[in-house]
């Protein structure tokens, strides 16, 4: 049950992230990082690791345009 709340918590951070590689959009990032939080540590309390996985790349994909925004843009 806890894999399966980690990938909607990964779903909905990833409808929130793609938009936000657009530029001027990035702040949208920030939003999404709290849920991914959330549903990575949803994912390690989980028996299995996919939920935990999958929340970690949507999380490499926000911090990576987070950084070539510079943090804000």
């Amino acid at each position: 049950m806890l894999n399966i709340l980690s990938i909607l918590f990964g779903l909905v951070s990833l409808v929130i992230v793609i938009p936000a590689t657009i530029p001027l959009l990035g702040w949208a990032n920030w939003l999404a990082l709290p849920l991914i939080a959330i549903g990575v540590v949803l994912g390690q309390l989980s028996s299995s690791r996919s939920g935990r996985n999958f929340c970690l790349v949507v999380a490499a994909i926000a911090v990576v345009r987070l950084s070539l925004g510079g943090g804000i843009i």
